[in-house]
């Protein structure tokens, strides 16, 4: 079955190779992930409309870093939330519980699992406890009045499959991408 797939071995053999790499480069890569995943997540602010489609984006950085090396991921995670800060701190509440939370989590399953299906449901799992907490924590409205401010099970039902559809998207682009960029991250 497709979603029972092993995927990992390219990723694993960059992760390697990577590790190899001077710290200076490891940690100038870093820097532009989070500058990358900064300015995707602020477009929303900066360019209403056009912006809001460049948001999403601001997976795709924290992601490939986390799918390199797990400790730098993170602190792109935390330098991209930082950065934010400066740059646009509205954006502050959704960057950490939903596109940051999804790149770090599904880059670091690449570390913890080797199956397609795990490696989605993770992601699904980690983005769906962040939309919870923005929804029935904080009472964020993440998602406008679509979703009502008490708790339901359909509700988060329908976050996690919405979810889980997203991550696996964001699982196949990132297999796409990882293999073209391998060259020049590894290099």
């Amino acid at each position: 079955m497709y979603l029972l797939q092993t995927i990992t071995d390219d990723v694993r053999s960059s992760q390697l190779a990577f590790s190899r790499q001077l710290k200076t480069k490891r940690l100038v890569l870093c820097a532009v992930f989070a500058c990358l995943a900064a300015v995707f997540q602020a477009a929303g602010g900066f360019l209403p409309g056009v912006g809001y489609f460049l948001s999403p984006l601001a997976t795709a950085p924290i992601l490939f870093c986390t799918m390199i090396s797990l400790p730098l991921g993170f602190a792109s995670y935390v330098l991209t939330n930082l950065l934010l800060f400066i740059l646009q701190p509205t954006e502050l509440i959704i960057f950490p519980f939903t596109t940051g939370l999804l790149g770090l989590g599904t880059g670091a399953a690449y570390f913890f699992f080797k199956k397609r299906l795990s490696i989605i449901a993770s992601g699904a799992i980690l983005l769906t406890l962040g939309i919870l907490t923005l929804l029935f924590g904080l009472n964020f409205p993440v998602l406008g009045p679509a979703v009502s401010g008490s708790f339901s099970f359909l509700a988060a039902g329908s976050i996690f499959l919405f979810a889980f559809l997203y991550n696996l998207i964001w699982v196949e682009i990132s297999l796409l991408l990882f293999k073209r960029l391998r060259r020049i991250i590894t290099s």
